[in-house]
């Protein structure tokens, strides 16, 4: 028992939340979720939050970290709902279950919060559930998504609440997302409190940049170094020279090359054309546009030089890696920007079979 008891507001009903968990769901974005509820009620004495785990058949659904987890069929009982979030991992943008869409309108119609975490956001989109609300989803996807919906504000945020939906960009920007919840239902003191016990001393806001905090995401580099990366990915459909970059930044080119060369073993051209081709990859895997539209929005002038830019990089020419992604794979393989940097080129591989998943 502790002091909290004696605040009328922890005597009410718990907020009640249905998790939704899709095939190959992030057990840190569930995690990240389910803690932060589990130790409020720690902290508090009592049931402040009651959740369950849900599927659209009922079955145990396997996670990407290699074990599974059982859930309830989904209930007409809206009643007995105060939220519902959908727990997307790998490929939950190719995700479809009408029993689920029909399921989640339902709650909306009752006024549910209905809300995603990381690629869960895909499934509301695809129900309609987003058009005309701002919402969020992983920083990765950002691109992609809004090709794909373009009626919904998406947001370079943490997470976002817009009236009756919430969206997070997954891992551990889900408990910046459910202390936000905790110090708005129970107070300060108690998200002070569940903060102190998962070691987060400094909750992020929700408008925080997902990569704000990860300024040095690509290694302990120098200042010039990070904007020079940012204006890259920035500029992917209509490039920059790299002499426009130094000048931009008011380096010389010799300099920043000097800077790409020391700190990732490779040129200024290298490592913005490798920016390039991840846009791309995410197009490819998440979109319906054609290798073509593809090939210009990564800022490639010459099809067939994207053909081979990308599978030296990825081990699949466009079209095989968008036949072969691994939709089968508990955890597939999503090689970052330094994954090959010292490697050198990966050479074409045979792509006659229709199921060769390279580097995958």
């Amino acid at each position: 028992m502790t002091h909290y008891q004696d605040n009328r507001k922890f005597q009410q009903a718990p907020f009640r939340v249905a998790f939704v968990l899709l095939p190959k769901f992030s057990s840190l974005t569930l995690s990240s979720l389910v803690e932060p509820l589990r130790i409020a009620n720690y902290c508090g004495g009592g049931e402040l939050y009651h959740w369950t785990y849900v599927s659209a058949d009922g079955t145990a659904v396997p996670g990407c970290s290699g074990y599974n987890i059982d859930t309830e069929a989904l209930s007409e009982n809206f009643d007995a709902l105060d939220a519902v979030i959908v727990c997307g991992g790998w490929n939950a943008e190719r995700y479809e279950n009408d029993v689920l869409d029909r399921w989640l309108l339902n709650a909306a119609r009752q006024q549910i919060i209905i809300g995603a975490a990381e690629m869960g956001s895909y499934v509301l989109a695809r129900a309609g559930l987003l058009s005309g609300y701002s919402a969020t989803i992983h920083w990765h996807c950002r691109n992609a998504f809004c090709e794909r919906y373009p009626d919904v504000d998406i947001r370079d945020q943490l997470f976002v609440i817009d009236r009756k939906r919430m969206t997070c960009a997954g891992g551990t920007a889900c408990i910046d997302m459910m202390l936000h919840d905790i110090q708005e239902r129970y107070g300060s003191a108690l998200a002070t409190e569940v903060a102190e016990q998962v070691i987060c001393a400094a909750p992020r806001e929700s408008w925080q940049p997902q990569r704000e905090a990860l300024q040095n995401d690509h290694g302990t580099v120098p200042k010039p170094l990070q904007q020079a990366i940012d204006i890259m990915e920035a500029n992917v459909e209509r490039t920059f020279k790299i002499p426009q970059v130094a000048a931009t930044l008011g380096l010389s080119q010799r300099k920043l090359e000097r800077l790409f060369s020391k700190h990732f073993a490779c040129s200024a051209v290298a490592f913005y054309r490798r920016v390039r081709l991840q846009r791309a990859r995410a197009l490819l895997t998440q979109t319906d546009m054609s290798v073509l539209d593809i090939c210009i929005a990564s800022g490639f002038a010459s099809s067939s030089y994207f053909s081979k830019s990308y599978a030296e990089e990825f081990g699949l020419r466009p079209r095989d890696h968008r036949l072969a992604w691994p939709d089968s794979e508990r955890s597939p393989h999503w090689p970052g920007l330094h994954s090959t940097m010292s490697t050198g080129k990966r050479p074409i591989p045979d792509t006659s079979g229709r199921n060769h998943r390279g580097n995958l």
